[in-house]
């Protein structure tokens, strides 16, 4: 028979206790009904008894210390004897699961009496004893601190004590049933009360006060009626752990499930039962609606549970979703808490772009009309790859010149000046790329300063402009050079207390930097008819920011930034930080300084620049690729950033405006320039500066535009050589000007070109002449679709089955060890097998004219060559790829392309990298001697040299749609409806960094070509159930798109593979140039350059004087 267990905690201080199983044995009698009497008229057990008044002085809860700091008494450890708090002596092991509650309380035997009761002794921390009697600390068994009863009552809400055997659930006291509240009298039947009151436990989020808690009085209002529903049940098992939940546990909370239901037996004269171990019988319904009777009781505050505290008994098998939803209570009585803070994106941040699916390849899921995105980069489908090289030497010799790494370069005309380390060089370039003098710091100065920065001092007398350098070393001095003598004319020891990093030309003035930030402004006095001296002219010093990564003289002012000095975007993501730009107008004291930043997120500035073509505008490189446009023409005076556009993949380390292009150097070792007047930017030029290696500085020489009548840019990079580039783009003018006039001394005649590409899906030769007439008179109504066809060009793919792991591991062990190609058997026999088929058909189709041999095309045909480029398993496999040939036909260079590009729906960057390692393959080609027959300055070894450029094959782009719309529409004919979906149409469109962007395509006007069940007219039933797509298409590009017009595009409707192969017809136009007719109308041309070439000088050198550059 079960009974309710109380307990009194006695508040008066009491000799110390010498043995703690005595003293709760003592406690447990005194709860028999002799006692009773004596517990109602005042003694330790009145704070259970709901008739006694509240203790006047107010009462710390079990979840609070005396100050009303909250404490949590489900952590509380639970002491069961004296022997928990010996050393060195384990627990007594817990009670079997399946025995019963002893209903005697005298007949249990001392231990286990010790660990039966186990239960919390939560003393208000203001009462508790100071027992002497109790040593401060004792050791566990296991060698764990043992915490006193001290320590476990101590006041701080932030510890916890737990049992020292941690494999041993703490029991948990059986909570009454409402049937039996009746029987427990007065006692119980406000029990929940006084546990609701004192231990709670404060949620983390709560909005309330957490001071002092008062317990209400005993409530006096009649008892209302409470129901609770019978599917409560986990409600009813969960309701308890509500006082077990510590937000500020430092070890894992106790994983045991409390109930909420307490036993009691019908007598009162049986000794109080023991607590269970194991979970009480949730009540009956019936049960629960008998407990209308009791008084009402109090409001219980909802507590937060945390998300990582699991209150659901290990060994109870987890909760379903329906039962988790049944759990959640909802907040009674006074306590109001707001629900847990569920944000994780900061107030104003930008909320992140939904996320869309990929587009599947199966027909029970929708694609959905996906959102284009526009790619910012510039459009470089017309670039000249050819170097604009400027060579001074009588025989055009380009010249050689080193420069080492940490070295700095002034050139002026003629004269160029490297300075590196303790060391001067002085060249001419007219004559030749040895160094005219070599200077020793030593020598000039009597000691070894390092030099860091040097610059060409402006002179009054234009003799002397670019023979005076001056040349800040490491150690804060200032040195002039006489480049004529090479001697130094004036010296200013100690100018910085740091290395002077900077030194700028600015009209008359001279501008030095150092590292520290501090700058000195030399200019001349107010007359201005001497030049400055470091002797005699007193500097102004100004303050900048120290250690700029970034520093320069723009439109009069100093612009300057650092890599540590960042600001957040407004109306962006806390993470997005973009450079803070800092704008000092040092010519005008007492101007303040201003910051400016970026309008899009950009990487740190690595350059800035003013254009000739524009000087309104300033053009900032940036890392990550971007280029800031930054308008000049303000009310104020500062810059204001106008746009952000993309520019490249890598970092764009210098920038440079030159006449009205923009130069920019890269990682890679290109320079490439821009096209800034047209939207999107077109690349115009992009050669090899310095191979593989980044262009670490792009100047333009002022002073060459007088002395020697031509605008000279120098570079330097990191493969510590220093290139001389034409900044007009003069031979570029030429070819174009000489395009113009092609007609007057060139030939022409037209050809016919056919072009058939098929995927085979490994099907042979014999396959054809099977079927119905479709099959077998398929290759002649091929090469019959154009009348005498002069060249004709079958492209193949999947000659062999590429589903087959075995020949394709025969074929990789091939490429390694038998030959070259990696050509098995089996794929050169199913060469040869459809070679003699394709012969075989050119003779029954066109019986009058020879092609195998090339009769009437063998005198013009020059230069073929053929090669291939593999793609598959990273350039491993040919499953992936392209055969290409090339040949001069007269004066017309033609490039013939087959390729199969990367599979899959949503592989559509995979087949742009594919697309692009292709068509910029160096070195694909030999070179060659015919340069008339090749355009944008190539030589021939690169697919994109060639006039005239045919590309066709299985190049795999698909459909962006769903599987039944796409069907839907080839059933009504309406194939513009999917051109708008088309993946390579839409990449030609709106990527400026595909590189099949210059090439044309004829109208889709038959339905698509892939996938189907073979033999059949089905579209794909496999359990992948394909979308159709355009997969089979043929490309071209022409230098002069009037001398190439398409005939024909056309599908054939043969069965025998899972694509159907297509067809394309053009017109070439050849040409066959009058080599000396050539050589009048160029030298006209360049006669014509000369004078263009000086009208831009002059309109360049208006702008550099504008800019107090010279």
């Amino acid at each position: 028979m079960e009974q309710l267990l109380t307990i009194g905690v006695d508040t008066d201080r009491s000799p110390p206790v010498q043995n703690l199983r005595s003293k709760f044995e003592q406690l447990a009698l005194d709860q028999s009904p002799k006692s009773r009497t004596r517990q109602s008229n005042g003694n330790q057990m009145d704070f259970l008894n709901p008739n006694t008044s509240p203790c006047p002085r107010p009462r710390a809860t079990s979840s609070s210390s005396s100050d009303g700091t909250p404490f949590d008494v489900s952590n509380l450890r639970a002491s069961s004897s004296s022997s928990d708090l010996r050393a060195k002596r384990p627990p007594p092991p817990p009670p079997s699961r399946s025995s019963k509650i002893v209903s005697n309380f005298s007949t249990l035997a001392p231990t286990d009496l010790s660990a039966a009761l186990l239960r919390p002794v939560p003393l208000p921390p203001k009462a508790r004893p100071q027992s002497p009697g109790i040593p401060p600390s004792s050791s566990s068994h296991e060698g764990m601190q043992q915490p006193t009863l001290k320590h476990k009552l101590a006041p701080s809400a932030s510890r916890q004590v737990y049992p020292p055997d941690t494999n041993v659930k703490p029991p948990v006291p059986p909570r009454h049933t409402q049937s039996d509240a009746s029987s427990l009298g007065p006692q119980t039947q406000n029990l929940d009360n006084i546990l609701d009151t004192n231990f709670r436990t404060i949620s983390p989020f709560s909005e309330d006060d957490i001071g002092e808690i008062t317990p209400p009085a005993p409530p006096t209002h009649p008892s209302r009626k409470k129901t609770i529903p019978p599917s409560s049940e986990s409600s009813l098992a969960s309701s308890e752990s509500d006082l077990s939940i510590s937000s500020r546990s430092t070890r894992p909370p106790s994983r045991f499930r409390t109930d909420t239901s307490f036993t009691s037996s019908s007598t009162s004269s049986a000794p109080p039962p023991l607590p269970s171990r194991r979970p009480a019988p949730i009540a009956s319904p019936s049960s629960e609606e008998s407990s209308s009777s009791s008084s009402r009781l109090p409001a219980r505050p909802s507590v937060a549970i945390p998300a990582h505290v699991n209150t659901y008994d290990s060994l109870s098998p987890s909760p379903s979703s329906s039962t988790l939803e049944k759990t959640e209570r909802k907040a009674l009585g006074s306590g109001k808490l707001p629900p847990p803070p569920t944000r994780t994106i900061g107030p104003g941040d930008k909320l992140p772009a939904p996320r869309r699916p990929p587009t599947p390849d199966y027909s029970d899921e929708e694609s959905g009309e996906e959102e284009v995105v526009v790619n910012p980069l510039p459009d470089c489908s017309r670039t000249s790859r050819r170097p604009p090289v400027m060579s001074f030497h009588y025989a055009n010799v380009e010249p050689n010149i080193h420069v080492s790494q940490h070295a700095t370069v002034s050139v002026a005309g003629t004269t160029a000046v490297v300075a590196g380390h303790h060391q001067v060089k002085i060249y001419d370039l007219a004559m030749s790329d040895i160094p005219r003098l070599c200077l020793e710091m030593k020598t000039l100065v009597g000691k070894d300063y390092r030099i860091q920065s040097m610059e060409f001092r402006p002179c009054a007398q234009k003799a002397d402009r670019g023979f005076v350098v001056w040349l800040g070393t490491k150690e804060g001095h200032l040195h002039e050079l006489d480049v004529r003598t090479g001697t130094v004319v004036a010296t200013k020891y100690s100018a910085h207390p740091h290395a002077i990093v900077h030194i700028f030309r600015h009209g008359r003035a001279m501008v030095t930097i150092d590292d520290s930030g501090k700058g000195l402004v030399w200019a001349p006095d107010a007359s201005g008819s001497e030049d400055i001296t470091l002797t005699q002219t007193t500097p102004r010093v100004v303050r900048i920011s120290e250690h700029a990564s970034f520093v320069r003289i723009i439109a009069g002012k100093l612009w300057t930034a650092t890599r540590s000095e960042t600001q957040h975007l407004p109306g962006t993501p806390s993470t997005n930080k973009v450079p803070v730009l800092r704008v000092y107008d040092i010519f005008k004291p007492g101007n303040p300084s201003r910051s400016v930043v970026p309008s899009e997120q950009v990487g740190a500035i690595l350059g800035a620049t003013l254009m000739p073509g524009s000087p309104g505008i300033v053009y900032m490189g940036h890392e990550a690729g971007s280029v800031s446009v930054w308008a000049l023409d303000k009310e104020d005076g500062y810059p204001l950033c106008t746009e952000v556009m993309k520019i490249s993949n890598s970092d764009v380390i210098c920038v440079e405006g030159v006449n009205d292009r923009l130069w920019v150097g890269g990682r890679g070792g290109f320079i490439s320039t821009y096209d800034v007047s047209a939207k999107p930017w077109v690349v115009t030029n992009s050669w090899v500066a310095h191979p593989l290696l980044p262009v670490s500085k792009i100047a333009v020489d002022h002073y060459g535009i007088d002395k020697i009548g031509r605008l000279c840019v120098v570079s330097v990079g990191r493969d510590e050589q220093l290139r001389l580039w034409d900044g007009l783009l003069g031979l570029d003018w030429v070819d174009e000007e000489l395009l113009k006039y092609e007609h007057t001394f060139a030939k022409t005649r037209p050809l016919k070109v056919l072009v058939v590409s098929w995927n085979l899906d490994a099907a042979r030769p014999e396959s054809l002449a099977r079927g119905d007439s479709t099959n077998v008179n398929f290759l002649c109504n091929a090469l019959r679709s154009v009348d005498s066809p002069d060249i004709i060009s079958f492209g193949f793919q999947e000659v062999i089955d590429l589903e087959s792991r075995k020949l394709a591991a025969r074929n990789l062990l091939a490429a390694n060890s038998r030959n070259e190609d990696g050509l098995s058997d089996r794929v050169s026999s199913a060469y040869r097998r459809w070679n003699d088929r394709l012969a075989m058909a050119v003779r029954q189709a066109m019986p009058d004219v020879a092609y195998s041999d090339s009769e009437r095309e063998r005198g013009a045909i020059r230069e073929s060559y053929i090669t291939h480029i593999k793609r598959g398993m990273g350039g491993r496999y040919g499953n992936k790829g392209a055969i290409i040939s090339r040949f001069v036909l007269d004066d017309t260079s033609i490039c013939l392309l087959n390729c199969h590009l990367a599979a899959g729906q949503n592989a559509v960057p995979q087949r742009n990298g594919d697309v692009t390692a292709i068509l910029e393959r160096n070195a694909l080609f030999p070179v060659t001697h015919f340069p008339f027959a090749y355009v944008g300055g190539g030589d021939g070894t690169m697919i994109l040299d060639h006039e005239i450029v045919i590309v066709n094959g299985d190049m795999n782009y698909r459909i962006d749609h769903r599987r039944d719309a796409i069907i839907s529409s080839i059933r009504s004919n309406d194939y513009t409806h999917l051109l708008t979906h088309d993946q390579l149409l839409r990449e030609i469109k709106y990527n400026r960094a595909c590189r099949f962007r210059g090439f044309s395509e004829g109208a889709l006007n038959f339905p698509p070509t892939y996938k189907y069940d073979p033999h059949t007219n089905d579209y794909d039933t496999s359990e992948k159930r394909r979308s159709p797509a355009w997969c089979d298409r043929v490309l071209w590009r022409s230098r002069v798109p009037t001398r190439m017009k398409q005939v024909h595009y056309r599908r054939y409707e043969v069965d025998v593979s899972d694509h159907r192969p297509v067809s394309a017809a053009f017109e070439v136009v050849v040409k066959c140039l009058e080599r000396e007719e050539r050589v009048k109308v160029k030298t006209a041309v360049q006669r014509s350059w000369v004078e263009e070439q000086s009208r831009l000088l002059g309109e360049a050198k208006k702008f550099y004087v504008r800019q107090a550059l010279i």
